[in-house]
């Protein structure tokens, strides 16, 4: 298949690449910025052409009309404390663009357009109340998608991290940096509810069900697939992986009705302001979500439990990304 794969510059865009290249399908990579494009092992991808374009130009900036078998769109801004007018031009009119392009399109959005809701979340379903500006733009943009008369599919990826057999992630982003604050005991208490879960979702699951999906596209035009972990991961069990690596802290849950951050420490009450408050909406969720369409034609997910958990928080500690208490040194924060 000939493919135009925007964002590939990205985690997703760039993993998806590599594999798409990988079983011989003639990969156009549309990059902004950077000229390059890495799969999740940070390798160069050999065998795509490099293409430079913008989605938030009509065209996506280009001389000529593209012509490709397919479009996967994964060009967006995941940031959550991004200004409303980027979310607006890239994940909003960006998404336009790429459908007024009139081809096949396989759209990645995000699982988290479910917004508030909680329980079991369809396939189908989307939802009113959003907590970002990031959840809110997505879901404009699958709207987009369907009415805009092309055949089109959406893949919704809940959080993405590391791979599912080492932990293995090409770039350190977004969920990322709230562990961060907290494995280093920068953050340590947060509001969070005794139901809470997240679904956390191994980047080779994501990416492979995205290829799953480009080489069946007929059988899954119109629908949207889930891909999502093999079951939510409880807080509990993220604070229980995080105390059991040596000079880690873990975090300490408390009732949201309880949480005050004006009573934290003024380090603590600095972090909290300027990075995990950003995060902690997850904290107090529980979608459950459904994943009918998505398993009649991807693998199940590899097991999400504390082996991975375990495995995700090596690769943290063993690149640096992580330091304990004992690594840094005077930088430690007392208890």
């Amino acid at each position: 298949m000939r493919i135009l794969v925007t964002g590939a510059a990205g985690l997703i865009g760039g993993e998806t690449c590599a594999r798409l290249a990988a079983r011989g399908h003639d990969v156009t990579a549309l990059v902004h910025r950077e000229r390059g494009v890495r799969g999740n092992d940070r390798r160069p991808v050999d065998g795509v052409t490099i293409l430079p374009g913008d989605v938030t130009r009509p065209g996506l900036g280009l001389a000529a009309a593209p012509d490709f078998d397919l479009v996967i769109h994964s060009a967006a801004i995941t940031a959550f404390d991004a200004p409303a007018d980027l979310y607006d031009r890239v994940n909003v009119a960006g998404t336009a663009h790429v459908a007024a392009l009139g081809l096949p399109l396989l759209h990645v959005s995000t699982a988290y357009v479910c917004g508030t809701r909680d329980g079991v979340v369809s396939e189908d379903s989307t939802g009113t109340e959003f907590v970002n500006g990031y959840e809110a733009s997505k879901a404009a943009g699958e709207a987009i998608v369907r009415a805009a008369g092309v055949p089109f599919a959406i893949a919704r990826p809940s959080v993405v991290v590391g791979a599912s057999d080492s932990g293995e992630i090409s770039r350190f982003e977004n969920i990322y940096m709230i562990f961060k604050l907290i494995a280093e005991g920068r953050v340590r208490t947060l509001p969070g509810a005794a139901s809470a879960s997240l679904d956390l979702v191994p980047i080779d699951h994501v990416c492979g069900g995205i290829v799953a999906m480009a080489e069946n596209f007929a059988g899954v035009a119109g629908k949207t697939l889930h891909l999502v972990g093999a079951s939510p991961v409880p807080l509990t069990l993220i604070g229980e992986a995080i105390a059991a690596v040596p000079g880690l802290g873990a975090p300490h849950f408390v009732d949201p009705a309880d949480f005050a951050p004006a009573r934290l420490p003024p380090t603590e009450r600095r972090y909290h302001a300027a990075a995990a408050a950003l995060y902690t909406s997850y904290l107090l969720r529980g979608p459950v979500f459904d994943t009918a369409n998505a398993a009649a034609l991807v693998p199940p997910c590899p097991p999400t439990g504390r082996a991975w958990l375990d495995r995700l928080i090596g690769y943290c500690v063993e690149q640096g990304f992580v330091t304990s208490r004992r690594g840094r040194g005077s930088q430690a924060i007392s208890a």
